[in-house]
């Protein structure tokens, strides 16, 4: 049986593992390049090709993936909290597919050209209004079964809306550009789609790590948590903003990556003595831990063409997820 472990002891475990994940991505490659002349190509004093190699294509996947898988672990504990459902996780419910749906309609209408705005605003409305459908069932006292297949019709339907935006485009690279929202990448990001995400995502995980309070208190039930001083309606709003925010700026620069909202959660979860404040920030650096090391896998196995990021978390993520629905019915 997993015992609880000190908070500090969880947290500075995942940071070093972040930590050395990053040095290996930065490091290995299709091009592996020894870690000194990593650090020069960082600071721009390696010959040209190193330092694009690693300011333009190695920095900004590393970074993307850290600030994406960590909203992405950060934002299912959140969710698993607030919807107070093990199952609940951005890409399960639909949250993802939907931001996907918001980014794929601007593509479409040749919208995002027009501003480098458009795109995560538009991921962002989409995650939003999945969200949101969420939250209200849950105030409303539906049961986590019905919250759980509400997500899956929330991701079915932006998903037929998305092969209906396919199947009506006679744009090649269009369609091209749609079939990368669904599949998810961080292949070929640069400094301007991680400094187009950051702020928002940022921004998101602080106002997730700050409902950690408010979530624990809404363990007791509501009509406690108020009697406590909790703000209930603000501490949903948090979460509810909070994911949208992180999912939307997320799928508008890597696509749609299922699944490590509901892995992270679950495996750290006993570490934390199942308390919903305690579970967020090693949520979040499991995340990018976990995100990271997929990426680094994908470009270090030779299939032909790379593997798209959103597959192999949706391979790992799957029987995960089959797995945990036995073990609940089993309980």
């Amino acid at each position: 049986m997993i015992r609880p472990v000190p908070q500090l002891a969880l947290n500075m475990a995942l940071l070093l593992t972040c930590c050395v994940l990053v040095v290996i991505s930065l490091v290995l490659g299709y091009t592996p390049i020894p870690a000194g002349e990593v650090l020069r190509g960082l600071a721009g004093l390696a010959d040209p090709k190193t330092v694009t190699i690693v300011q333009d294509l190695r920095l900004p996947r590393t970074a993307l993936a850290l600030l994406i898988g960590g909203s992405l672990g950060l934002s299912g504990a959140a969710l698993q909290g607030l919807l107070q459902n093990p199952l609940a996780e951005p890409g399960v419910v639909g949250v993802s597919s939907a931001a996907a749906f918001g980014a794929v309609l601007v593509i479409y209408f040749g919208l995002a050209a027009t501003s480098s705005w458009t795109l995560p605003l538009s991921g962002m409305a989409g995650a939003l209004a999945a969200t949101t459908i969420l939250w209200a069932l849950a105030l409303r006292g539906a049961a986590k079964l019905t919250l759980l297949l509400t997500g899956v019709a929330i991701g079915g339907l932006s998903i037929a809306l998305i092969s209906l935006v396919m199947n009506l485009s006679s744009n090649p690279w269009a369609i091209s550009e749609i079939a990368f929202w669904l599949m998810g990448s961080l292949k070929d990001r640069t400094l301007s789609d991680l400094g187009l995400a950051a702020p928002f995502i940022l921004i998101g995980c602080a106002m997730l790590i700050a409902s950690g309070g408010g979530l624990e208190a809404l363990t007791l039930g509501e009509d406690t948590a108020r009697s406590l001083g909790t703000p209930v309606n603000r501490v949903r709003m948090q979460v509810v903003l909070g994911t949208s925010l992180c999912v939307g700026a997320g799928v508008s620069v890597a696509g749609a990556v299922g699944f490590v909202g509901l892995i992270v959660p679950h495996l750290l979860r006993a570490f934390t003595d199942h308390a919903p404040a305690r579970l967020l920030l090693p949520s979040a650096l499991g995340g990018a831990a976990l995100l990271l090391t997929a990426d680094i896998a994908i470009r270090l196995i030779a299939v032909g063409p790379e593997l798209q990021l959103g597959v192999v978390t949706s391979l790992i993520g799957a029987p995960f997820f089959f797995a945990l629905i036995f073990r609940l019915q089993g309980e």
